[in-house]
């Protein structure tokens, strides 16, 4: 897949998004809901959001896609995660894992643990939590590292490539990590996308909404291409709501409104670079 095909491909996808408002449903958490659902609407997406495993199973039915988040755990989540994702295994659906928060606790890695069974079709995280990952799954030999510190990563997007890739590999799907510059793999073909802004770091939500946007492109795209269309329409909304805001709280409305204003071509001409296995 050549550059010129990769973007034809995100064009598509911010198009079909728009145009067919694909229902996107969450399980997420808390902290970020509001942002996860205005950001997928913001790309053309609707947006449900559920806890309760009857309701992760109708959503399941009923979504084109779904966005499960490890945030912040209730005790209900020990059989809403697993049965969620079992079912939308079962319909063959694409769904996107954000393991947030992966080493807090035993529930959340014994949740990620057992989603090696039913597994997503899009993971994003940070570095440190998709090293986490591949390393709970056994997916890969990797580098060293001590995990993520709460929420936050301590490893370079550089050096969870080898796990990104192997975890694409395993789900036969795609896994975004999100950084300074972003990687996009499907195991075979890595992308670095490039801009954003810093002011996504002084904001509640960046990285857990990108996961629900994901989740809007994956309803009218295959997993490679919904998650990296979604990071080159975070990295161009956020370039361009930093040139008009004036601090972290305007930046939120201004990106809001990026993600809304963003043409196909804005998206799909976002610079990335591109390397092949």
């Amino acid at each position: 897949m050549n550059s010129s095909e990769i973007k034809q491909k995100i064009e598509k996808a911010v198009n079909d998004a728009k145009a067919k408002k694909p229902l996107a449903p969450s399980i997420t958490n808390t902290v970020t809901a509001n942002l996860v659902a205005n950001a997928q609407l913001a790309v053309g997406g609707s947006a449900a959001m559920v806890y309760l495993p009857d309701e992760g199973e109708c959503v399941a039915q009923i979504g084109g896609a779904v966005y499960l988040n490890m945030g912040t755990l209730f005790p209900i989540y020990e059989e809403t995660i697993p049965r969620t994702a079992k079912k939308l295994n079962e319909l063959k659906k694409n769904w996107v894992l954000d393991p947030v928060g992966l080493g807090i606790g035993s529930l959340r890695t014994k949740l990620i643990l057992g989603l090696k069974d039913n597994p997503p079709t899009i993971i994003r995280g940070n570095a440190s939590e998709i090293i986490a990952v591949a390393k709970l799954w056994n997916v890969s030999e990797f580098e060293n590292s001590n995990g993520p510190v709460g929420v936050d990563s301590v490893d370079s997007v550089e050096s969870a490539e080898k796990a990104a890739r192997a975890l694409a590999k395993f789900i036969h799907g795609a896994v975004a990590v999100s950084g300074k510059e972003d990687l996009v793999t499907d195991g075979t073909t890595t992308v670095f996308s490039k801009g954003g802004s810093a002011y996504m770091e002084q904001i509640t939500g960046a990285g857990c909404s990108l996961g629900g946007v994901c989740a809007v492109y994956a309803a009218v795209s295959d997993p490679f291409t919904a998650a990296l269309t979604a990071t080159q329409i975070y990295n161009f909304a956020g370039q361009q709501a930093e040139k008009k805001c004036r601090g972290s709280g305007s930046f939120q409305v201004c990106f809001l409104d990026e993600l809304n204003n963003a043409t196909a071509q804005d998206v799909a001409e976002n610079p990335f670079t591109l390397k092949e296995e």
